[in-house]
């Protein structure tokens, strides 16, 4: 039984972008991470791609450490560290099914009905701690890459709350709120967008709730609150037109 690391499942798999959080389960599923052991606060293995790959994670972060792959070789986090992370957080045990992909666009479930008033509470919770991944941009120049990963995993953690609702005028109302915050850390929150990963999450969700009306017109009502409000890049007109 190895120590657990510092991190989660669902912090590795929302904070790695898609390609390379689902080609890592396949190398973990694989049965191609080999010779795994627990380091000084680190992990070490090798990992069979095109050819064996030694591998160290550190314990307290999944991104830092080393592969000897092109990747791994230029700093750039690569599927074989993010299978040795996988490991250590599973300790070798299989995945559920619903952990082995990424959700990076939100999704209607296409399924109508309410949240009971706990699951309510529950999904503004979550809101609420995914927008946290979503901050002020306020650091030097170096850690701007860092910084945009942490809007991309927010956005990523919103995305599979979102595929998890049912359609109706309450949800709707949820989602609206959720994307009035957005965009009041976009317009006076301080975030710096330029790589459109918020706005993007943003106009996604807004065509995703068209798809709600479709489904449950009662949704309109929903929109409503939207009347008068200016908005950063005028993404509640579709919603109001």
């Amino acid at each position: 039984m190895i120590s657990p690391p510092k991190y989660t499942l669902d912090k590795i798999r929302f904070a790695t972008d898609q390609p390379t959080f689902e080609k890592a389960v396949e190398l973990y599923e694989n049965g191609k991470v080999t010779q795994f052991q627990e380091e000084i606060s680190s992990y070490s293995a090798m990992v069979v791609g095109t050819k064996p790959y030694r591998v160290f994670v550190e314990a307290r972060q999944f991104n830092l450490g080393h592969c000897d792959c092109y990747l791994g070789q230029n700093d750039t986090l690569c599927k074989h560290m993010v299978a040795v992370a996988i490991y250590a957080v599973q300790d070798g045990k299989p995945l559920a099914s619903e952990d082995k992909h990424v959700i990076s666009t939100p999704i209607c479930s296409g399924r109508l009905g309410e949240l009971s008033k706990e699951e309510l509470a529950a999904t503004k919770k979550a809101i609420t701690a995914a927008l946290q991944y979503i901050k002020p941009y306020d650091g030097p120049s170096r850690i701007w890459f860092a910084y945009q990963n942490s809007l991309s995993e927010g956005c990523n953690r919103l995305s599979a709350m979102v595929a998890g609702l049912p359609v109706s005028e309450q949800t709707a109302g949820l989602l609206v709120n959720m994307l009035l915050r957005l965009d009041k850390k976009l317009c006076t929150g301080g975030v710096d967008d330029s790589d459109g990963t918020v706005g993007g999450f943003i106009k996604e969700t807004v065509q995703m709730l068209k798809e709600y009306e479709k489904l449950d017109p009662a949704c309109a009502k929903a929109f409503q609150k939207l009347k008068g409000k200016e908005t950063c890049f005028g993404w509640e007109e579709p919603l109001l037109g």
